[in-house]
C-alpha cells in the first residue's frame, strides 16, 4: 500500500514537471500571467509555465486573411451597392491583442465592416468604380489607427467586389454609350474642322499661283480621264487657253484674222 502511494505521487511529480515545460513555433508567442496578472511574453522556443501559478494566452503573428462579408452601402449620390472585402492583418504586440480586446479577430472584423460603410459612403459611384486604389489605402489608414490599441497592424485592405442590381448596370451602359457617342461627335466636328482649314489654306494659294490652279486642274482631268466614260465634257479656263492662243498670234477676246 505505500509503495503504491509512492508510485502515484512520483507520477504525480513527474507529470507536474513535463506539463510546465511547452514548446512554441517561431511565429507564435505566449502571453504569462501569473496568478491573474500579466507576468511576461515568452518565446519561441522551449518555455516553461508553472501550472497552477501561471497560465500562457498562445497567440500568433503570422498574417491574418479576414474576408469582410457583404456590406449594403450607399454611396454619396445615392446609389445602393453591395461591397465585400478583404482584409490583410497580424499581431506585432501579444500583450496587447490578449489585453486589450476580448477576441481580435471578432473586434477587427467589426471593425472593419463599420468602417468599409463608413468610408464609401463617403464617395459617389464612379469612384468606388474607379479609385479603388484610393479607397483601399483610405480603409486601411483608418483600421491602422484604431487597430494599433489592440497591438493589430493592418498590412492591406482590397476591395474585392461592387455589386450592381440590374436597373443600375443599365443605366451605367446607358451612360458609357452617351459617353462613346459624346466623343466620336467631338472627335468627327475636330476632324470637320481641320479639314475645313485645310481647304481654305489651299484655296488661298491656288488663287495667288495661277500655275498651280493649271496644275490642280490638268491633275483633275487626268483622274478624270482614268475613269471607265466614253465621253468626258470639260471647260477651258482662260489660264490654261491664253498661253496657247498668244502662241499661235491671236489675241485673246479676238479672232485670227
Amino acid at each position: 500500500m505505500g509503495m503504491y502511494i509512492t508510485l502515484t505521487i512520483i507520477g504525480i511529480i513527474v507529470l507536474f514537471i513535463v506539463s510546465m515545460f511547452k514548446i512554441l513555433n517561431e511565429y507564435e508567442r505566449g502571453v504569462i500571467f501569473m496568478l491573474g496578472r500579466f507576468y511576461k511574453v515568452k518565446g519561441p522556443g522551449l518555455i516553461i509555465v508553472i501550472p497552477l501559478i501561471q497560465e500562457m494566452v498562445k497567440t500568433d503573428l503570422r498574417t491574418i486573411v479576414l474576408d469582410v462579408p457583404s456590406q449594403d452601402v450607399i454611396s454619396q449620390d445615392n446609389v445602393s451597392v453591395k461591397v465585400n472585402a478583404v482584409i490583410y492583418f497580424r499581431i506585432i504586440d501579444p500583450e496587447k491583442a490578449v489585453i486589450q480586446v476580448a477576441n481580435v479577430f471578432d473586434a477587427t472584423s467589426q471593425l472593419a465592416q463599420t468602417t468599409l460603410r463608413s468610408v464609401l459612403g463617403k464617395h459617389e459611384l464612379d469612384e468606388m468604380l474607379s479609385e479603388r486604389d484610393k479607397l483601399n489605402a483610405d480603409i486601411q489608414d483608418i483600421l491602422d489607427t484604431h487597430t494599433d490599441a489592440w497591438g493589430i497592424k493592418v498590412t492591406n485592405v482590397e476591395i474585392k467586389h461592387v455589386d450592381l442590381d440590374e436597373s443600375m448596370i443599365r443605366a451605367i451602359a446607358r451612360q458609357a454609350e452617351a459617353e462613346r457617342s459624346r466623343r466620336a461627335k467631338v472627335i468627327h466636328a475636330e476632324g470637320e474642322k481641320q479639314a475645313s482649314e485645310s481647304l481654305v489654306n489651299a484655296a488661298n494659294m491656288l488663287a495667288t499661283n495661277g500655275q498651280a490652279m493649271q496644275l490642280r486642274y490638268l491633275q483633275t482631268l487626268t483622274d478624270v480621264a482614268g475613269e471607265k466614260s466614253s465621253t468626258i465634257v470639260f471647260p477651258l479656263p482662260m489660264d490654261v487657253i491664253e498661253p496657247l492662243m498668244r502662241k499661235m498670234g491671236v489675241e485673246p477676246g479676238k479672232g485670227k484674222e
